[in-house]
């Protein structure tokens, strides 16, 4: 899995956009720009996702709805190779959609009836995780043990059994929240405001979306939990191996 890209010299953020509305991409990219993004654009599937690879934006916006490949199967050959974040667009709104996009491993939706201030507020949450500071060598050491899975928060790396594992960084960030307060309950507004730097209104069924991913990419099996337990209307927690609990 790369590393998503970090800004360049000037500072300025790189985002591409993939929408076959060229009218609605240029409305973007002329809000955006003053703001310190630099937009690059692709308007079919294939070429969104050729410029993805081989661009290495920091952030993507991605329609749904794209003609030769659709996002959702952008997103899937995008994730085989990259965790650069990934801001998913529809016209629909549908939840079906929604949660199809969040289980491939998108890290934040909205429908294409969003403001321009509501899409930068998002498309800054969902950089601001990829654009820290290098961490010192001492830092990118330090890490949370819980049994066989380890979690380095600095150098944003998980391995279990020393294997590492391929996380999107909404996953990897509400593992750190998890790990962090191993054996202790979670709710899901604590998990939320984990993983978006921002005000949001719950659509739901996100948490739960991004924790049955990573339950399935720790091996977990909800009924009988090794990592991640569900407490009914009280949230999640990571179990801790020594506690009683």
């Amino acid at each position: 899995m790369t590393t998503p890209a970090q800004p360049d010299s000037s500072g300025r953020t790189r985002v591409l956009i993939i929408d076959d509305d060229r009218k609605l991409c240029r409305l973007i990219r002329d809000y955006l720009e003053p703001m310190g993004y630099d937009i690059s654009m692709a308007h079919t599937g294939p070429e969104g996702l050729e410029l993805a690879l081989r661009d290495k934006p920091q952030a993507i916006i991605l329609d749904v709805m794209l003609p030769g490949m659709d996002g959702f199967e952008v997103l899937k050959k995008l994730r085989a190779s990259s965790d650069v974040p990934v801001l998913m667009l529809t016209g629909r709104g549908e939840e079906p959609d929604r949660i199809v996009g969040l289980e491939i491993g998108a890290d934040d939706y909205l429908p294409k009836t969003f403001s321009t201030r509501e899409l930068l507020a998002r498309l800054r949450a969902v950089t601001r995780r990829v654009t820290q500071r290098k961490p010192s060598p001492a830092e990118a050491q330090q890490e949370i043990v819980v049994g066989p899975l380890r979690v380095r928060p600095a150098s944003r790396v998980a391995l279990l059994k020393d294997q590492p594992l391929t996380l999107t960084p909404v996953e990897f960030d509400l593992l750190v929240c998890l790990a962090g307060a191993k054996g202790r309950v979670k709710s899901r507004e604590q998990l939320l405001d984990s993983v978006r730097d921002r005000s949001f209104e719950a659509f739901d069924r996100s948490i739960d979306v991004h924790i049955s991913a990573l339950r399935r990419k720790l091996g977990d099996d909800p009924k009988e939990p090794r990592f991640i337990k569900t407490l009914r209307a009280a949230g999640y927690m990571l179990l801790d191996p020594n506690s009683d609990v």
